[in-house]
This record gives C-alpha cells, structure tokens and sequence, in this order.
C-alpha cells in the first residue's frame, strides 16, 4: 500500500470555438512560419487559469495492485500542486504538494512522511518530465516542452499531430478541431520508460474547455503505473488552501 500511496500522489500530482484547420487532408509542415503560426494558435486554445481544483473519482493499477480512491487536486499555476487522497469513508490516506523544486508527501496510513527534490519522481517517470510538464498532463494541456520549433506538424482530417524528439524523448502529441489535447505519447527506447495520456470526455468551465477524463499509462523498466482519473467537480480561479504539516510523530520514509 506504501508504494501505492507514493506511486498514487506522484503521478495524480500524473470556450473554444471548434474550428477547420485550413490545410489539405495530409500535410506535413517544413515552413517555419507556418509552424509557428500553428504552435502560437494551439497556446492560445489552452487551457488559461490562476488556481485549478478538481475532484476526481480515481482507479488505480500499480504492478497489478488495484484501488479505487478520491482524488481533490488543487493547483497554483505554475507554484505548486496539492493533492489529497481519500479512500473508503472519506478518509484521508495521504497528502502530498509538489512544487517546482520539491515533494513532500504525508502516509497517514503508516504514519510516515517524505521531502524530497523534485527529481523524486524519476523513479516513476522519465528524468526529462519537469514540474511544468506534470501540471499540463494533470489539465490537459499541451505539455509546454513539445510545442518547439523544431516539431514535425501533421494535418489530418482537422486534426493535429506534433511529432519529434526532446533530447533522447520520442514525443507525439494529437489535437482535436479544438486544439485541445487528446494524447501525449512519450518514449524512451533507452531507458525503457513511457508515458501515455489520454483526454476525453471535454466539458465546459466557464468560457473554457478541459477533459474530465485522463487515461495515463507509465512504464518505467519494471514499474507499470495505470492511474483513470475522473474530474467530477472542477473550478478555476477560486481562492484556496494548500494545506500541509507534517505530524511530529511522523517518521521519515526511507
């Protein structure tokens, strides 16, 4: 259950107009003003906010131990991520805030806790995911590191596919009309690790839209993570609280 409540936190913490892309069927692009035309306009579409608090029903598979739990995640743009997890009873079994430079997490179950430098979580995930990448793949945006200019831009049907390598990554990101993200696919052949997200199920907040449903699939070497969130309750831009202090009885997780 300890690696669970670890696995769990580190990856739950993993009005837009539909509109013609005026292209042919098939195209890929070479021109770069083209591309960049294209990358300035996905931006635009994303999703914009200042906080992000969800609740989200939950399934969990981590190396074939399955739970269902309660996720309420709350994000300061750019500052941090808090998550906290409940099970049966609404209970609380863990919390845990991510930042930029750090992760902190608290197992109420086992009273033990963990401080960390974000580098933590390349243990279950590939050592290119940064703090800003985690809290796109949590909303559904384009993580930020893949729309560059050195991307493969493909057209097909209305839809997009940006497509390349960052530094040893193997990427692909797929968009709907809208210019949302429906899939990011990374590989690294090397280090065996992947990551697959899916977005579905889109629903409006306000003038905005995100995906209430996130699929993400995580391998890295032995370690095989599967974590199906479903957002049943999202606001933007709401004042909150991040909670967090760690019980003096608490130990430190080795």
């Amino acid at each position: 259950m300890n690696k669970v409540l670890i696995a769990c936190c580190l990856l739950a913490v993993v009005s837009c107009k539909a509109r013609k892309i005026t292209t042919a069927n098939t195209a890929v692009a070479k021109h770069p003003s083209r591309l960049a035309i294209e990358l300035n306009d996905i931006r635009s579409h994303q999703l914009m906010f200042d906080t992000f608090s969800g609740k989200a029903r939950t399934s969990l598979d981590i190396g074939g131990n399955k739970n269902d739990v309660t996720m309420n995640i709350r994000i300061a743009n750019d500052k941090k991520i808090w998550v906290s997890i409940t099970a049966l009873l609404g209970i609380e079994v863990a919390r845990a805030v991510i930042t930029p430079d750090s992760v902190m997490i608290i197992n109420r179950l086992q009273g033990l806790y963990v401080k960390k430098p974000f580098s933590f979580i390349y243990a279950y995930t590939n050592k290119q995911i940064n703090y800003n990448m985690l809290q796109a793949l949590l909303i559904g945006n384009a993580m930020p590191a893949l729309l560059n200019g050195d991307a493969a831009l493909d057209t097909t049907n209305n839809a997009v596919t940006l497509s390349g390598n960052l530094e040893d990554i193997v990427y692909r990101l797929m968009l709907n009309t809208d210019l949302r993200v429906t899939q990011t696919n990374l590989d690294n052949h090397n280090q065996g690790v992947s990551l697959q997200v899916s977005y579905n199920n889109f629903i409006q907040s306000g003038t905005q839209k995100l995906p209430s449903q996130i699929d993400i699939a995580s391998v890295a070497k032995d370690k095989k993570i599967q974590v199906n969130l479903h957002y049943v309750k999202v606001d933007l831009n709401q004042a909150q609280d991040y909670p967090f202090s760690i019980p003096s009885s608490y130990s430190p997780q080795n």
